[in-house]
């Protein structure tokens, strides 16, 4: 009869990786028991409650809580300052205070703290335990805090060291080392074997360390929560803190964990209440504080567990091992938890979240606040993280960059970003360096004008006018000075790349099929509110200002490469951006006439006063014409025939030097193909018409895709088009 399914997960999956994560919270356990200055029981017992009261109530399945290192800081100052029977009273209300915040369901409040003000933290409470287990493994006492840890650490190197410093040198050299050993040897947790190498080390020679110490009767010196006769205020801040930090602890733990596995997903208000219960009972029960850690998950998951049912074993079987293997647990030496707890610390700084931290702007929030923990203590440098955060966020949301600079023989001032009343006196001083009389052009480039702002820019240019100086005002986004009568355009690059120019590979996560649609719906909720007034104008009528003529190549992007919107450009695209030519008898040549009716209809109905042709380096469509494309069969042969004449006008070009002869053959053939393409236009009776009139011109493009240029076909040479001054305007 087949095992039921639960079974078979249970003890093909959970149970093998229950003893895993057992191995590892074991000398973890110990280790943090001992860096806090509390009871080495107090280690083992928030081990037992955090694997099955956490893992029966919480809310991550696969979340293993139990003593975590970023906690051990706070625990060691608070047994200094109220002692561990106060110290376990703060664990209690500590848990109630989580309780009634799952309650709440204000969980996901958390995601809103700052990354860099988590890890700085985490960074910070790492720093501070190596820094004072170091001590431990060099043969001294701990001296306290980071600067004694720091200042005293030259005189403790340069002393003569005992066994106790071997014995933790092992234990950290197995613990970096054990990544390189063989994959059969690395089934053996690194942490549980870096503790069992050096208690092997120690007792083969009888080496004379501290060793673990546990009362004979485990209950004997049990520890009720006692409240403390004074420091109330003091006794508040400490709750608050245990509970907040162990809060956040768990709960970015538990997204992490999120991450790892496909199974179901955390619900985070029923893990805080779970965590919440578990440091109620551990506390009670002369325990440490219970928090989600990171390092036990990781084993949990990777050792390929289903359910919390192996986090609940995990602490079953550490019950088992403080009740019947407490000799072996007596044989550990302190020095071996200490190494192992100077590795942990330093992991805690972690170089990915520096490089991530670093690479968005925030890395002197990381800094301060590992800073203010080491050297101060932990409340006093989350706070000053945050505050810095707050500032830094503020400045970012109500700054505004100003600068002036010249520019043909006038001047330009530059605005980015939010203009508010507290960017006035930085306007005021950059639009006073305007001398009277000049000619200005003022790019306003952001997101939020607000009225004082907007009346002091408004009156210097009313005043600038009035004496003589010219000021034309350039919108990017949204107008910001609808008042203003003086003429304006919406050219200039903007600040920052909006979404929508942005290839979907680059913001989109999914398979490539569902694109169209995730772009769509984006547009919808993002992008249509925008457009949505400029096309409401523009239903009932259209009046582009050029015919664009490029190809199909899904690289270009018309309206990106010319800053336009809606109902500014007509375009036509097809494969090598071709006009086939008219024919002697006045009929086009194309099969299907499509681009002549295009270009009729832009010329005659809309009346369009440019018409470009863009070509574009590396186009597949000339590629082929070199290769002979043109002469095989098939509707793309037939229609590369048309572009013959592009291959003729290439050879003569260069001849003549007008092509530039530091590009590449295909590129060349590219730009003449380009100019080629502008001849036969002209043999379109309607163009031919419109250029006697003198009412239309055409422009020849050429887009050069790796560095993103443009260039524009001027004076027998294509120019980059930032060198062109104006273009000539039909009368």
């Amino acid at each position: 009869m087949p095992m039921p399914e639960k079974l078979t997960t249970l003890f093909r999956h959970d149970l093998p990786a229950s003893l895993v994560v057992f191995l590892v919270a074991v000398p973890l356990s110990l280790g943090i028991a001992a860096a806090s200055d509390a009871p080495i029981m107090a280690g083992l017992i928030a081990a037992a409650v955090g694997g099955i009261v956490a893992g029966l109530l919480g809310g991550a399945p696969l979340q293993v809580s139990g003593p975590a290192a970023g906690l051990t800081v706070i625990v060691a100052e608070l047994v200094a300052q109220f002692g561990w029977a106060t110290t376990c009273a703060i664990t209690v209300i500590a848990g109630l205070v989580q309780i009634v915040l799952g309650l709440s369901r204000v969980a996901r409040s958390a995601m809103a703290l700052s990354p860099a003000v988590v890890h700085g933290m985490l960074a910070g409470i790492g720093l501070t335990i190596a820094l004072g287990q170091l001590h431990v493994v060099l043969g001294a006492d701990s001296p306290g805090n980071g600067w004694d840890n720091l200042i005293e650490l030259p005189g403790q190197l340069l002393t003569p060291h005992g066994p106790a410093t071997s014995v933790g040198l092992l234990a950290i050299g197995v613990m970096v080392g054990w990544r390189w050993m063989p994959a059969a040897v690395r089934r053996v947790p690194a942490p549980l074997a870096a503790v069992g190498c050096a208690t092997v080390l120690s007792m083969v020679l009888a080496l004379p360390v501290d060793r673990v110490d546990l009362p004979g009767d485990l209950f004997a010196g049990h520890v009720l929560p006692a409240f403390p006769d004074g420091k109330w205020a003091a006794f508040v801040v400490g709750v608050l803190t245990v509970a907040l930090v162990a809060s956040v602890e768990s709960l970015l733990s538990a997204m992490a964990v999120d991450g790892m596995h496909r199974g179901p997903r955390a619900s985070l208000n029923r893990e805080l209440v779970g965590q919440g219960v578990a440091n109620t009972l551990s506390g009670g029960l002369g325990g440490l504080p219970v928090t989600g850690v990171i390092v036990r998950s990781t084993a949990n998951v990777t050792a390929g567990a289903r359910t919390r049912a192996s986090t609940v074993l995990h602490g079953v079987w550490v019950v088992v091992i403080t009740l019947f293997l407490t000799a072996a647990i007596e044989e550990v030496p302190l020095a071996a938890l200490a190494g192992l707890l100077v590795v942990i610390g330093v992991r805690l700084v972690d170089l990915r979240h520096v490089r991530a931290v670093r690479r968005h702007g925030d890395l002197s929030v990381y800094v301060v606040t590992a800073g203010g923990v080491v050297f101060l203590n932990l409340l006093e440098g989350v706070l000053a993280g945050l505050a810095l955060a707050v500032a830094l966020t503020l400045r970012r949301v109500l700054w505004a960059g100003i600068h002036a600079e010249s520019a043909d023989g006038g001047h330009r001032v530059v605005v980015e970003g939010t203009l508010s009343f507290l960017a006035v006196p930085r306007l005021s001083r950059v639009l006073g360096s305007i001398p009277e009389g000049s000619d200005v052009v003022v790019e306003l480039v952001v997101d939020f004008l607000d009225h004082a702002a907007y009346d002091h820019l408004s009156l210097w240019i009313d005043r600038h006018r009035a004496g003589g100086g010219t000021v034309v005002v350039e919108e990017v986004g949204q107008p910001a000075l609808d008042g203003d009568p003086g003429a304006r355009s919406r050219t200039g690059p903007t600040a920052t790349l909006p979404r929508w120019f942005s290839p979907w590979g680059e913001w989109q996560a999914g398979e490539p099929g569902d694109r169209l649609l995730v772009g769509a719906r984006e547009y919808q909720r993002r992008a249509r509110p925008l457009v949505q007034p400029f096309l409401a104008e523009l239903s009932d009528h259209q009046a582009p200002t050029a015919l664009f003529i490029t190809c199909a190549d899904a690289r270009v992007v018309p309206n990106l490469i010319t800053t336009s919107g809606p109902g500014d450009l007509f375009t036509v695209r097809n494969v090598g951006n071709l006009v086939p030519p008219y024919s002697a008898g006045g009929e086009p040549s194309d099969p299907d006439v499509s681009v002549a009716a295009a270009v009729e209809y832009a010329v005659d109905v809309l009346r369009v006063p440019t018409i470009v042709v863009c070509g574009h380096s590396g186009c597949g469509a000339m590629n082929a014409l070199r290769s002979g494309g043109d002469r095989g069969r098939g509707a793309l042969a037939s229609w590369l025939r048309t572009a013959r004449a592009s291959r003729a006008r290439c050879e003569r070009d260069e001849r003549a030097g007008t092509l530039d002869r530091h590009l590449e053959p295909l590129d060349r053939l590219v730009q003449a193909n380009v100019r080629q393409q502008l001849d036969h236009l002209a043999t379109h009776p309607s163009v031919a018409r419109a250029l006697d009139e003198g009412r239309v011109r055409l422009i020849g493009m050429f887009f050069d895709i790796g560095p993103a240029e443009v260039y524009v076909d001027l004076d027998g040479r294509f120019s980059p088009v930032e060198d062109v001054t104006a273009l000539t305007t039909p009368a």
